[in-house]
């Protein structure tokens, strides 16, 4: 499957041996039909979304239907939250469709897609022709990465794909570690879908996809984890111009409605952004919690150092304890479809304290007590 650099990572290639995981499954689904009703723990949007004051401007924005979408001013709005020219955005209908674009409008001759992390951007890469190698992350050093621009996986590679904080993991790289992979005629794409959610946005990289690294830097961001907006699929590419003209030649005419428009301008007004990082530090707060309660009470134990909202932890009957867990009413995320990882693996997404402390007695009953 895959040979080992001796530094804690592997590089795995073509799919298709036995039990290859399902890169097109989501958490989502633990929740479709009679999984409606569960406690979802199995998607990582943040609960209580979207606020009062969010659902009035996306529903005041239904007055203008009749009219095509006018992306110009939330295009603005993303440019000046991140300081950067309005050339260097890019708008997308969610994150998911930035990993369409790029599978599609770069040239890459090898992809190294660092893994365990979220698969739609691999299953792009493929879906377009391209060839792609796994990087395989080492549970032993915590699922963090620690590369060097000739290590194995990465030597070769023209496109690199690594998210941050990485879903499944919860792991948030140094941004010098992922700065290293930059080099001359290299896409480096960060997916940073969850930085919202980490206090202060430390390690990101936005800031730089102006100019400062060497080849071309992507960063992808995502609104509607903090904002509950999975449904509406709202996102954004940064780049260097030249990237987004190439990006945005391969979108359709009118890709984002204008309630989701509506939305971007909205989500990066100071008000709001105030409001995220007050959610991500209370997020942390009840991660914190989340994971006392585990170790006290239960025997999970989470994979390294987690800093995004949700938690991977280790169950050696992983698939029988989440069978357990729904006839008690609650959704877990089962790990086994994210490549570098196994059966005994499950996500959870960290919820409020009292969510907490009904999720840890359910998991006693259940049979996963210390």
């Amino acid at each position: 499957m895959g040979t080992g650099t001796g530094t804690g990572m592997s590089t795995q290639g073509e799919p298709g041996e036995p039990g290859e995981p399902d890169l097109r499954h989501h958490g989502d689904a633990e929740l479709r039909d009679a999984g409606a009703s569960l406690t979802d723990l199995a998607v990582n949007v943040r609960a209580g979304t979207p606020p009062p004051w969010l659902r009035s401007r996306i529903a005041a924005s239904l007055e203008g239907l009749a009219a095509y979408p006018d992306g110009r001013a939330a295009r603005r709005a993303v440019a000046a939250r991140h300081g950067l020219p309005e050339e260097c955005v890019l708008l997308t209908s969610g994150a998911a469709e930035a990993f369409v674009l790029l599978a599609r409008a770069l040239p890459a001759a090898e992809a190294a897609v660092v893994h365990p992390q979220f698969t739609e951007p691999e299953a792009a890469l493929r879906a377009a022709g391209r060839t792609v190698r796994r990087v395989l992350l080492s549970e032993r050093d915590g699922f963090r990465l620690t590369p060097s621009p000739r290590q194995a996986g990465f030597a070769t590679a023209d496109l690199v794909v690594v998210g941050n904080p990485t879903n499944p993991t919860s792991v948030l790289h140094p941004a010098g570690a992922l700065a290293s992979l930059a080099r001359a005629g290299r896409t480096l794409v960060v997916d940073e879908a969850f930085m919202d959610a980490v206090p202060d946005e430390r390690e990101s990289l936005a800031a730089r996809v102006a100019g400062g690294l060497p080849g071309r830097l992507v960063v992808l961001r995502s609104l509607t984890k903090t904002w509950g907006l999975a449904g509406l699929r709202i996102g954004y590419a940064l780049s260097d111009p030249e990237t987004i003209a190439a990006l945005a030649r391969h979108q359709p005419l009118w890709p984002v409605s204008s309630p989701a428009l509506a939305a971007a301008e909205a989500c990066c007004e100071p008000a709001a952004l105030a409001e995220a990082e007050q959610a991500a530090k209370e997020g942390a707060a009840d991660r914190a919690y989340l994971l006392d309660q585990l170790s006290r009470r239960t025997a999970l134990r989470a994979a390294g150092q987690p800093e995004a909202p949700f938690v991977l932890v280790r169950h050696p009957r992983a698939a029988w304890l989440r069978a357990r867990m729904r006839e008690r009413g609650f959704a877990l995320r089962r790990g086994d479809t994210f490549p570098g990882l196994g059966p005994e693996w499950l996500r959870l997404a960290v919820r409020d304290r009292e969510t907490t402390d009904r999720l840890v007695q359910a998991l006693s009953a259940a049979g996963a007590g210390s």
